[in-house]
């Protein structure tokens, strides 16, 4: 028997099980907020197509808001209908939110944007334009953010901090790019877009493996034997069947990224206060003796 992990092995997930899991996660965690229902940006990708139709299963379409927020500058036509077919195909309601003036506006306002051209700025700046608008509706409507950020993303860090990193709840953040595809056809999602090349759109034909230099495959599997088997780095290579090479890039993005995991990072607060807090507690004592 062979000792190498396989992909096959990797999505063969129960995902009824799956879903019955998440279905009253995200039902468990509406009805503690006490709030009216979730809003979620959907791109016409596979990781917002699958995070709304599981919140629409789990939930309901009358409790689901989809915002469709393509940048004409960047978005591809197909993207906008594809993600608005699915919207209507599930039967929620939605509205489309065109965010190049936006942009421009910030851009036109920002002397160092003026000055210079960065594209990955710009590109986050879109992602945390998107953010605003999610939460002014979420904040009108009495609704929950929610993200569509799937375990593989999360873990190298490759999302916008503050941007489609903010969010209230991210149901998805337990399966792997991968097995979101799987997930994705189980649940309804169309095959064109279960199996849509990963595209943040952030930049013209921004392409998320073309950006990372590494397939979602490989991605998965190294993050799998490293995190979920625990097995050594030195062994990751032989039983995965990825590369040397893959194997540290993908640990390293990892690593690095742990702060954008983390939050705010903030000094501990006993240095500033434990003198106070000794010289206020010994006065509360002598008054009370």
């Amino acid at each position: 028997m062979s000792s190498r992990i396989t992909l096959e092995e990797l999505l063969s997930l129960d995902y009824a099980s799956v879903e019955r899991y998440l279905a009253n996660f995200l039902r468990s965690a509406l009805r503690a907020s006490g709030k009216a229902g979730f809003v979620i940006g959907v791109s016409g990708g596979v990781d917002s197509a699958t995070a709304y139709a599981l919140a629409v299963r789990s939930v309901g379409a009358d409790k689901v808001l989809a915002l469709v927020m393509p940048d004409k500058e960047v978005t591809p036509a197909e993207d906008v209908s594809d993600a608005i077919d699915l919207v209507k195909s599930f039967g929620s309601r939605y509205d489309v939110v065109e965010i190049s003036n936006i942009v421009h506006s910030f851009t036109e306002s920002i002397p160092l944007a003026s000055k210079r051209e960065d594209r990955l700025a710009v590109g986050n700046l879109r992602a945390r334009v998107r953010m605003c608008i999610l939460y002014y509706y979420a904040n009108a409507l009495d609704m929950l953010v929610l993200g569509s950020s799937d375990r593989s993303e999360y873990l190298i860090g490759y999302f916008t901090k503050y941007g489609d990193g903010a969010v209230d709840i991210a149901p998805l953040t337990v399966l792997f790019k991968t097995q979101v595809r799987r997930f994705a056809e189980y649940l309804g999602v169309p095959k064109k877009i279960a199996q849509k090349p990963s595209a943040p759109r952030l930049w013209q034909n921004h392409l998320a493996e073309k950006e990372l230099g590494m397939r979602y495959e490989d991605i998965d599997l190294v993050l799998f034997a490293f995190l979920d088997l625990g097995l050594p780095v030195n062994q990751i290579s032989v039983v995965t069947g990825v590369s040397e090479e893959i194997v540290k890039r993908v640990l390293q993005l990892y690593s690095s990224s742990q702060h954008k995991r983390a939050g705010i990072l903030m000094p501990d607060i006993k240095p500033v206060t434990q003198e106070l807090v000794a010289k206020t507690l010994a006065k509360i004592k002598r008054a009370g003796g």
